[in-house]
């Protein structure tokens, strides 16, 4: 086989630095260091986004929660009413310190009757209240125990015949953990 070929029109092309035709120029190029620092802030947004969406998802991030109204019915220490304290704690003597307390804010001892209760896990500290009329009372004794939730509800309610007015206060596990 021939190892030199005879001279042709194609050997009396210009060699050209640049290429021709369908090949084009090479674009400048991105440094490294610049491209690195983009796939660096991809990855931290979409990294964060996926923590959030997950979370979202999963319901363990609530919505704010709207703020709550302030009670329109101003607190009246009323001690013409009979209060009953329950215990709801595993924790004995938690209804006798509350009726204390009671009996420091103004009730007699024969006002403030302290008892157990069939529950032993009451969360929170609740004064029951059986009519509307009653929800300042219910207020009062609210704030003379150093703070407690206000519902009102029939299930502790005194006897209809009855004269008597009585509220009734749950003491919860928030006492207990608080102190």
């Amino acid at each position: 086989m021939p190892t030199t070929y005879p001279r042709d029109r194609f050997d009396d092309v210009p060699r050209q630095a640049e290429r021709v035709g369908a090949h084009r120029a090479e674009q400048p190029r991105m440094s490294r260091g610049v491209a690195f620092l983009w796939a660096a802030l991809a990855t931290v947004v979409l990294t964060i986004a996926g923590i959030i969406g997950f979370l979202v998802l999963s319901q363990r991030v609530d919505a704010p929660a709207p703020p709550e109204a302030t009670p329109t019915v101003a607190p009246v220490i009323d001690t013409t009413y009979t209060v009953l304290v329950l215990n709801g704690t595993a924790t004995p003597g938690t209804a006798e310190a509350v009726a204390q307390q009671l009996v420091a804010a103004g009730w007699t001892e024969d006002m403030a009757l302290p008892s157990e209760s069939s529950a032993t896990d009451f969360p929170t500290t609740t004064v029951y209240y059986a009519s509307p009329e009653e929800e300042a009372a219910a207020r009062g004794v609210a704030q003379a125990i150093g703070g407690a939730q206000v519902e009102q509800s029939d299930q502790y309610a005194a006897d209809p015949e009855s004269e008597v007015k009585e509220l009734t206060v749950v003491v919860g596990l928030d006492r207990v953990s608080a102190g």
